[in-house]
């Protein structure tokens, strides 16, 4: 029978329940603690929950407590010196989108995990869809061929009245507009698929919404392995759409949902003559699981049991956080940023706005 892990949950608001619910379906985990400054809240989360010890602030808990795996489910401006303290405890972290506010933070999270001897793992749940999983096993497949193209669009809409909610909204408290919180789950997608990103060339707008951050951006990504993918960010788009899709030398793979998906929202389609070879190629990989936190824990989960680093790790949320810190540094600049340019020396390393927004 597999181990069953010690979970507390910090911040008992709307995607604290998504891992509460994950948690109890699994059934690996039971949530032994949890944290929030709302009293109220923090006592429905744990009637709820049947959680049976709580605390009014993390410190509290981090002191009565050592859980095998801390979940941040609290605003992003809070992610890095809750993570912090945590991973000084030695117990790991699971922490929502966006896991910190800049590569500067991100650097320190890293040498709170080395130091305290355990994990940190930022959600990204659309990895983990078997959708996802399949072409990420074929990419290099000769079956499909090399990589050329892609699009990684996020068009929501967020009305006025969202961004009443005091740390929405801005650098200080959100880090940035939907480059960094919405569109992050798609882009970061692109990237475990089409893997290490070389340069970007992108633009940024403050349209219609009010905030102090961009409400849409446009990015050009170039790839390593020579792929060129389109990537927009909007909260300013009616009718909203999640969409990716991936251009190889035989195929197109393309992925239609809005917030998660499953495996009847891809298609694929062939080259002339290459039809039977790409499905073949397509119909040998995973089934049957939806992206979501279920997804993930499971993952997470298994590798904290095993003493394994559990995915999305350091390594693979560095990625995804330097290509957000790069997008506004060549949409403030006006310049084409390098993968690895951005370093302690640059204002976009200790804040993704850098010099300040052209609009401030």
């Amino acid at each position: 029978m597999a181990e069953i892990l010690d979970s507390a949950i910090v911040g008992t608001g709307t995607i604290a329940g998504f891992h509460a619910a994950s948690l109890e379906r699994l059934g690996r985990s039971r949530i032994v603690a949890a944290t929030d400054i709302d009293a109220d809240a923090l006592a429905a989360f744990g009637a709820k929950w049947s959680v049976p010890r709580l605390y009014p602030d993390l410190d509290a808990l981090l002191a009565a407590e050592a859980p095998d795996l801390v979940h941040l489910c609290t605003p992003p401006g809070l992610h890095a010196p809750q993570a912090m303290a945590a991973l000084g405890r030695g117990s790991s972290v699971l922490c929502e989108k966006p896991p910190v506010l800049s590569l500067a933070e991100l650097d320190a999270v890293e040498a709170a995990a080395s130091a305290g001897g355990a994990f940190f793992a930022t959600v990204f749940q659309h990895r983990f869809g078997s959708g996802a999983a399949t072409l990420r096993g074929l990419v290099g497949d000769p079956r499909l061929g090399r990589p050329t193209a892609a699009v990684c669009h996020t068009l929501w809409f967020r009305p006025d009245e969202y961004f009443a909610v005091p740390w929405r909204g801005s650098f200080e408290v959100e880090g940035g507009g939907p480059t960094m919180g919405h569109g992050i789950h798609q882009f970061d997608l692109l990237l475990s698929i089409l893997g290490e990103w070389r340069e970007v060339v992108a633009v940024a707008a403050r349209q219609a919404k009010p905030t102090a951050t961009e409400d849409l951006s446009c990015a050009i990504v170039t790839f390593a392995n020579g792929a060129v993918a389109t990537v927009v960010n909007s909260v300013v788009s009616p009718r909203e759409a999640s969409y990716l899709r991936f251009d190889f030398e035989h195929a197109t793979v393309e992925l239609d949902h809005v917030y998660g998906y499953g495996d009847e929202d891809w298609t694929v389609t062939a080259a002339p003559g290459r039809a039977d070879a790409v499905a073949e190629a397509w119909d040998s990989g995973p089934t049957g699981v939806r992206s979501g936190h279920d997804a993930q824990l499971a993952v997470v989960l298994d590798a904290l049991s095993s003493g394994a680093v559990p995915p999305v790790s350091l390594v693979d949320t560095r990625r995804t956080v330097e290509l957000i810190a790069a997008i506004y540094a060549s949409a403030f600049t006006g310049r084409r940023i390098m993968r690895g340019e951005l370093g302690p020396d640059s204002p976009f390393y200790q804040r993704m706005d850098g010099t300040g927004a052209p609009w401030a």
